[in-house]
Parts: C-alpha cells; sequence; structure tokens
C-alpha cells in the first residue's frame, strides 16, 4: 500500500482505531491463535484499522521475530478489510529492523515508536525518523512521547519528509499540539495526520478534536467495544448527551482507576480482555498484574458501561 491509500483510510475512519493487546500463553510465550480470536474480533466489531504491537500491544516486550510473527498474523485476519500498522522502535538500526519484518509480515504502515532512552536533540530526532521513513515503502505515523517531542518547527520537516504521513501525540500539550497543527497548516500543503495517543484518549479526545486533532487511539476497544463503538458514534455524529454520559459513567472512572497502578494502561486492558472471556494471558515483566481487587473494580466497570448502553437503547 502506498502512503496516499493508508492516508485516506485513516483520515476518516469508519470506526475506532484498535490496538490489540498481544496474547501469551501460560509460560509466556506467544499465542497467536488468542491472538488471531482478538484481533478477528476487533475487526469484526468494527474497527477500522489494527495497530499491531504498539504500546497496548507491549512492543517493548517483543523481539524482532515475535513481532513479525504478530504482524503477519493480524495482516492474515485483517485480509484487506482495514489497514494493519506496526510499532518500530528503539535506535535507528532496530527501528529500521523491526520496520523491515513489518513490510515483510504484510503491514500497511508503521507507527514509530519513541527511540531508546536518550534525550536527542531536535536534529538528530529528524535524522532517526527520515532513515526509518526511507527504509521501506511503507508509510509512518510519528508518535511524541516521553524523550521525542518535537518543535512545530520539526514537525514542519516531518511533514515534508517522504514517507511520513501523521504525528500521534502521547504527551498531552495542548498548546504545544495547537502550534504544530497550526504551523504545518501554514507551510505544509496536503494534508498531515494528527492522533491523540494519550492512554484512554476518549477522555481527552473532545479538547483534542477542538484543535484540528481527529483521530484518536482506543485502548478500551480491545475489552468492551461496545463501548468504545457508542463513543466514537456519539462524537461523531454531535451525540452529545451520549458523549457525556459515557465520559461520566464509564470513561473516568476507568482512567481514575487506572492511576492507581503503573503500567496500568497496558495491564488493565489485558485484565479486562479476559473478563470478557478471551485468555491473552498476563503481562510481560517488567509491567506487573493488576491486583484482585482493581480487577474486580473494572469487572464492575465494565458492567457499568454496558448499562449505560442499554438505557439508552
Amino acid at each position: 500500500m502506498t502512503p496516499a491509500p493508508l492516508a485516506a483510510r485513516l483520515s476518516v475512519p469508519s470506526g475506532p482505531l484498535f490496538f490489540p493487546v498481544t496474547a501469551y500463553g501460560p509460560d509466556g510465550s506467544l499465542n497467536l491463535d488468542a491472538y488471531r480470536v482478538h484481533v478477528r474480533r476487533g475487526i469484526e466489531a468494527g474497527a477500522a484499522a489494527v495497530f499491531a504491537c504498539c504500546g497496548t500491544g507491549e512492543f517493548h516486550a517483543l523481539t524482532p521475530e515475535e513481532l513479525e510473527a504478530c504482524v503477519r498474523a493480524a495482516v492474515e485476519e485483517a485480509a484487506g478489510r482495514v489497514p494493519v500498522v506496526a510499532g518500530a522502535g528503539y535506535g535507528t538500526a532496530l527501528a529500521v529492523r523491526y520496520a523491515r519484518l513489518a513490510e515483510r509480515a504484510g503491514a500497511d504502515g508503521l507507527l514509530a515508536m519513541p527511540p531508546y532512552l536518550v534525550l536527542a536533540g531536535q536534529e538528530g530526532l529528524l535524522r532517526h525518523y527520515r532513515e526509518l521513513a526511507s527504509a521501506t515503502a511503507l508509510p509512518v505515523i510519528v508518535y511524541q512521547r516521553d524523550n521525542a517531542v518535537f518543535t512545530p518547527e520539526t514537525v514542519v520537516d516531518l511533514a515534508r519528509t517522504d514517507g511520513i504521513i501523521g504525528l500521534k501525540d502521547g504527551l498531552g500539550d495542548l498548546d504545544l499540539m495547537q502550534r504544530i497543527v497550526s504551523a504545518v497548516r501554514t507551510e505544509v500543503p496536503g494534508d498531515f495526520l494528527y492522533f491523540n495517543g494519550l492512554p484512554t484518549a476518549e477522555q481527552t479526545q473532545l479538547a483534542y478534536r477542538a484543535i484540528g486533532v481527529p483521530l484518536y487511539s482506543s485502548a478500551v476497544f480491545c475489552f468492551a467495544p461496545e463501548i468504545a463503538l457508542a463513543f466514537h458514534t456519539a462524537l461523531n455524529s454531535g451525540d452529545d448527551r451520549t458523549v457525556r454520559r459515557l465520559l461520566d459513567g464509564f470513561y473516568r472512572p476507568f482512567v481514575e482507576l487506572r492511576a492507581q497502578g503503573r503500567g496500568y494502561a497496558v495491564a488493565l486492558v489485558k485484565a479486562g480482555v479476559r473478563l470478557r472471556g478471551l485468555d491473552v494471558g498476563e503481562v510481560r515483566p517488567p509491567l506487573h498484574e493488576p491486583s484482585e481487587d482493581h480487577v474486580k473494580q473494572l469487572a464492575q466497570l465494565i458492567d457499568r458501561g454496558y448499562a449505560l448502553l442499554e438505557e439508552d437503547a
């Protein structure tokens, strides 16, 4: 797939952007059968795209070979119905290796995770992402967070780079994002994609949409696709009542529960998938499992979210 078709398919998604968890067996190895079921169910539930082996999918914990196997499985389950975007990251050489493996597995694009550990300057970051973009024919979405934070001028340079089609923001600095959107709109002709990549992005999407960031990732879709889809539909149709009800009754309490443990942006989501009947295993170290009480609270919260949907129906 060339950059333009992927950008077009992502620009006006028909449903939430799905970031599946990665399934493991009891011994901690990949469970590709469970992973395939998870991906297939998400697509059938209305996902507009599959972002395989990214943050929610524990990119940090996967070997290159495991990433290739998962991406290939996701591509086969998608069967062209929706695009599959794969994670790639660490230092430049490893990021290029992951990118080429994802391309070989049939991915339609890449989500470029932040470089490992180092606090690089803008010149070095720009060189890193340009080398990654030139390494394959896959279009690249750059992920801003942690140690990969860009000035508006750098994002303009990224937007001018062949193969880079968008920016996903996991930082949460709305002033910076507004300046980035304005600078790219002023300096670079054409459409550049923006994504809200904060954990539980639904909680902040009203604010992001107001500054020109219409797309967002949905981890909730992993374990409660009907709730995530209802929110996505309500947001895009201007159904403010449903948006507020889901924010107040489900998303805000979920965010507050998520904040009670480090790594819960992944571990709590994976627990939710298990609660809904699919054994995808535990998270790999250095992440840890939620406490029994927190899992119990999550189960109650999921029930409350679905009850809200029944009330609206």
